[in-house]
């Protein structure tokens, strides 16, 4: 065992109370059929009451997943907000749900998850609960591992009821979740997510109203738990390479790759990407342009991210474009420092690119080795950096960097083709995504619809899109964020989706079919495969390294908006092992990122309900922060979880996370100096109201804000939603 993970392990034993190492609540790990009931006085002891009200308001606001840490010893912990307690109501209600939408029909979902603690555990429950529901669940064989886009596609591509997959992204190795997929295949939306939490306070109610309810668990190997069908679909591999090819992996793409003399380096960090991914680069043909890192299957993810802090164990996530202040105040990458590529890459040669993913897969970070001698120009370009040795640095390329050259490089190979102009082509990002994307699309006359931030905002604007074209539409129109009206024409097709967090999908020129004949423009999670696919199809392309390619587009495309700033403001230590100070902590956390949410929210809420004016919100800004300009700021949005600030030449978006007790600064333009001091002012604000302020809002207002933003929100969510009927097909696997 890793000594970090031997701390870490440590720390959570000591910080078990005996009663709770001792009594499971329920027997989970028992093979057979059996019933738990859970009694009134059970409520009271494990404190469910106030674990589902937490539970309940992550639901309202979270982006992927109702995230939290465990123990991950003793998964039965229900002071941590996922724990098999939790996992049994959630699922049961889920179950509920379903069979009240879709009586006397046969149901399908599909289950799985990647390495994390305890996630067999949980897949197992989930499996037994649905199956002693009636709802047949497809499992990989032996609970093995796949990535969150293959659940997701299999979901969608053979029709099921929806899937069910536990991971908590690049979150840090005690955190987990389910992410809830529905039949599209698409991460649930809050009202969806509603649905199922009022059944669980329903289940809850009944409890508190009648002493008890009995929760029924089918056996592990029920016969409505199927690993057959994933057995003899290949684990939806075949299928999805089929897919793959009207899409990214297009035969020049891929001869591209088949002969590219140098490697690439695929870090598959935790894992679990290895498994899928290996195999279908072998049936793709291309499997020996490419190295690996980090194969094994391994919870605490090979000691990546992990750290030791003011003498105690310390996570920094999987999240490779964290930054932090080291003694002498330099700025450093703990994260990518974590890998080792200084001795891990010692023998591959400078231009050598490594493509790191996360444990479920679906993001993509890139990185180049470059010569020292170069630094200079790297860092006029706006690329970050690592020194990895005398000679050698590591190029870090940002999402927003990445992917422009791989959209780029997708425009490209339309052209090349012959099949760019058969299309009205667009693109769908996040609002915090760079500003670069909007004027490379419009430089290529590719319309651009801007969503709130996470992934299953683009796939509802997507779905949007494919409605009004089964309907027939000549001019199809969808309402962005920023509620402009954007015209698609009457047959488009989506050339790219992608937010900064490194998640993106590529679009089909043909319409994707389900197996029960469902149309779709691209899938509806992002895939690290796509990714790496698309940026490999481009490194094989390129006599020149990628930061200078990168200066290339921007000079290509005319864009001027080139540097990207975010700052991460955390309010508390997540590794913390006492889950009491963690609590303490994560709540005074809460209440900081709140107070500046709705500092900033108010302000969007205002001017939208003609409570205020644009020059009023430059007044209150500027007394609030004397050393920046606010002279050039052209408008305030509420975009959906945030606030966005344009300017003339810059634009600047303060949100509050949808996973935890954090502040995301984010800031793009043409000054990477200048963007960096507005994202940290305005990201560290402590949300204090001044005289300014008040002179044109009330206290009363600025408090409110948040419930307004919900049902202005809803109405965005669902102006022109998809109305296409989900009919349950009869199944053949």
């Amino acid at each position: 065992m890793n000594n970090l993970e031997e701390m870490l392990k440590k720390g959570v034993e000591a910080n078990t109370p005996d009663d709770i190492k001792k009594d499971r609540v329920f027997d989970y790990l028992n093979k057979n059929e059996f019933q738990f009931k859970l009694t009134r006085e059970l409520v009271q002891k494990l404190n469910l009451k106030s674990w589902f009200e937490n539970y309940k308001k992550e639901a309202l606001v979270s982006t992927a997943g109702i995230r939290g840490p465990q123990n991950i010893l003793y998964p039965h912990d229900t002071r941590f907000p996922i724990n098999t307690v939790g996992i049994t109501l959630a699922t049961l209600a889920k179950a509920l749900v379903l069979k009240e939408k879709y009586p006397n029909l046969e149901l399908v979902k599909l289950a799985g998850s990647e390495v994390r603690y305890n996630s067999k555990i949980y897949l197992d429950l989930i499996a037994r609960i649905q199956a002693k529901q009636g709802i047949k669940t497809l499992t990989p064989k032996n609970r093995e591992t796949i990535p969150i886009w293959l659940a997701s596609f299999l979901a969608f591509k053979l029709d099921l009821v929806g899937a069910e997959y536990i991971t908590s992204s690049h979150g840090i190795s005690v955190k987990n979740a389910t992410k809830d997929l529905n039949n599209q295949g698409s991460q649930f939306l809050p009202d969806e997510s509603m649905e199922f939490v009022n059944k669980m306070e329903e289940i809850l109610n009944i409890v508190e109203k009648e002493g008890e309810y009995t929760i029924s668990f089918a056996a592990s190997d029920d016969s409505l738990i199927d690993e057959s069908a994933m057995v003899r679909l290949n684990n939806g591999i075949d299928l999805y390479v089929e897919y793959l090819k009207t899409t990214v992996a297009t035969k020049n793409t891929l001869d591209k790759i088949k002969n590219f003399d140098k490697k690439i380096i695929i870090d598959a960090v935790g894992g679990a990407s290895y498994r899928t991914l290996s195999k279908i680069l072998d049936k793709l043909e291309i499997s020996k342009t490419f190295d690996w890192l980090n194969i094994e299957e391994d919870p605490f993810f090979h000691g990546i991210g992990k750290d030791i802090k003011n003498g105690a164990f310390y996570d920094w996530s999987l999240d490779i474009t964290v930054t932090s202040k080291n003694e002498k105040g330099e700025t450093y990458f703990p994260v990518i420092n974590s890998l080792h590529y200084e001795t891990k890459l010692k023998d591959y040669p400078i231009g050598t690119v490594s493509l790191i993913t996360d444990p479920d897969h679906d993001r993509l970070s890139v990185v180049q080795i470059e010569d020292i001698k170069n630094v200079d120009e790297v860092k006029k370009i706006g690329v970050d950096y690592t020194v990895l040795d005398e000679n050698r640095i590591l190029c870090i390329f940002s999402a927003n960097q990445a992917f422009l050259m791989i959209v780029d490089y997708i425009k490209d190979e339309l052209k090349q083709t012959g099949k760019f102009n058969d299309y009205e082509r667009f693109m769908v990002k996040t609002t915090a995504s760079s500003k670069s994307w909007d004027e490379w699309a419009k430089f290529n006359n590719i319309k651009v619809i801007n969503t709130p931030v996470g992934f299953k905002e683009i796939a509802n604007v997507v779905k949007k899109v494919e409605f009004q074209i089964e309907n027939k539409v000549q001019d199809i129109v969808v309402e962005d964020i920023f509620n402009n009206k954007i015209h698609l024409g009457s047959s488009p097709r989506m050339i790219f989706g992608g937010e900064e967090s490194g998640g993106m999908i590529i679009g089909s020129n043909d319409e994707i079919k389900s197996l029960n004949n469902r149309m779709a423009l691209s899938m509806r999670e992002k895939s690290a495969t796509e990714a790496i696919i698309a940026a490999s199809g481009l490194i094989s392309t390129l006599d020149i390294p990628l930061y200078k390619h990168l200066e290339n587009v921007y000079k290509n495309n005319n864009i001027i908006a080139k540097f990207d700033v975010r700052d991460d403001i955390a309010y508390y230590n997540e590794s913390e092992p006492d889950i009491n100070k963690l609590k303490i902590a994560k709540t005074e956390g809460e209440k900081l990122r709140t107070k500046n949410d709705i500092f900033y929210l108010a302000l969007a809420i205002g001017l939208y309900e003609n409570k205020i004016t644009l020059d009023n919100i430059k007044e209150i800004l500027s007394s609030t922060f004397e050393t920046l300009d606010f002279s050039n700021l052209s408008g305030v949005y509420f975009v959906g979880d945030g606030t966005y600030f344009n300017f003339d030449d810059k634009f600047i978006e303060i949100r509050p996370s949808g996973t935890d007790a954090k502040t995301k600064a984010y800031a793009g333009g043409k000054n990477k100096e200048v963007l960096a001091q507005y994202s940290k002012l305005m990201g560290n604000y402590s949300g204090d109201l001044n005289e300014t302020y008040l002179k044109y809002l009330t206290k009363e207002y600025v408090q409110q804000s948040k419930e307004i933003s919900y049902s202005i929100y809803s109405k965005y969510a669902n102006k022109d939603i998809d109305k296409r009927e989900f009919k349950i097909p009869n199944y053949n696997f």
